[in-house]
This record gives structure tokens, sequence and C-alpha cells, in this order.
């Protein structure tokens, strides 16, 4: 089970837990809605749904290795559903997922205004590596799109408030 220590205004700690189970059905149904949106609704195919899971469970477990082997498996399933280069985005989710984690630890995770700007931040930050890792890496031709790229931005960027604080509303509390 995944835990985190909170301060209260008091000072005691207490406990703040996600259900394994919850987990795993938040994060496979992200995986479904990002699969039929790329497929039936091309427009809102900017929305990395799994991303912005790996991005909230990490920062808030505050777990490198929860959030690098939790981004992995999204990023790897995301691949095989969505007919992309194999690999690729289990690199890039990895990598989200520890530096969101890491960076979890250090930040004010609660509130949504840095949320917002960390779903943003990691939507640009996978964008580039995700770009360079392809264009560079892998050979194939590709070219950077400013102003799709600033949309997807924006567009994970606003999906990112509501989404976790629908995703807020999951967690156990002891």
């Amino acid at each position: 089970m995944a835990t985190r220590p909170v301060m209260t205004m008091e000072g005691s700690a207490r406990r703040r837990t996600f259900h394994p189970v919850v987990m795993v059905l938040v994060s496979a149904l992200a995986l479904v809605a990002q699969s039929y949106m790329g497929y039936k609704l091309p427009r809102l195919a900017l929305i990395d749904l799994p991303l912005l899971t790996v991005v909230y469970f990490s920062i808030m477990l505050r777990s490198p290795l929860t959030g690098t082997l939790g981004g992995t498996a999204l990023g790897l399933a995301q691949d095989a559903l969505g007919g992309h280069l194999m690999g690729v985005n289990g690199m890039l989710k990895a990598m989200v997922g520890y530096a969101a984690a890491s960076l979890g630890v250090r930040l004010d995770v609660e509130n949504p205004m840095v949320r917002l700007l960390l779903a943003a931040l990691f939507t640009l930050g996978n964008s580039v590596v995700g770009f360079v890792i392809v264009a560079r890496l892998a050979g194939m031709e590709m070219q950077w799109m400013w102003l799709h790229e600033t949309a997807r931005v924006l567009a994970n960027g606003a999906l990112a408030a509501p989404y976790y604080w629908l995703l807020d509303k999951l967690r156990r509390r002891d």
C-alpha cells in the first residue's frame, strides 16, 4: 500500500494512502480513455491522461521508485495500445515519474496551482524528450510543431486541476 506522511496544523503526522486496486483501476481507465480518444476523438488526442496519472501518483506518493515503475508500466501499456514506437512512452513516463516524485518531496503538492504548473511542465518535458528520442535517436523524420505542443501543454495543464481534484477523492485518510 502506498503511503506518505502529511503534517497537520497541530504538528502531528497522519498518513494518506491509495489502495493498490484504486491505483490500478485509475491507471487502466486512463489508458482506455486515452486509446478511445486517439481513435474516436482525434481533437482530444492532445490530452495525455496516462501522463497526468503518472504525475499525480508520483507527486502524491513522493516515491521515485514507485513513480519510475508506475510510469514505465503505464508508458509501455500506452505504447502497446496506441501503436507507437514500442518503449518510447515507457522511457518517457519513467523519467516523468522519477522527476515528479523527486519534486513532490520538495514542493507543496496540495496546492492546485502547483499541480497545474507541474502538469504543464511535465507535459512540455515529455514532448521535448520524446522528440529527441524519436527524431534523433530512432532516426525518424519528425518536425517540431510549436502550435500543437503549446496547445498540448495548455490542454493538459487545464485538465490537471479537475482531474487531480477527482483523484483526491479516492485517497484514504487514516
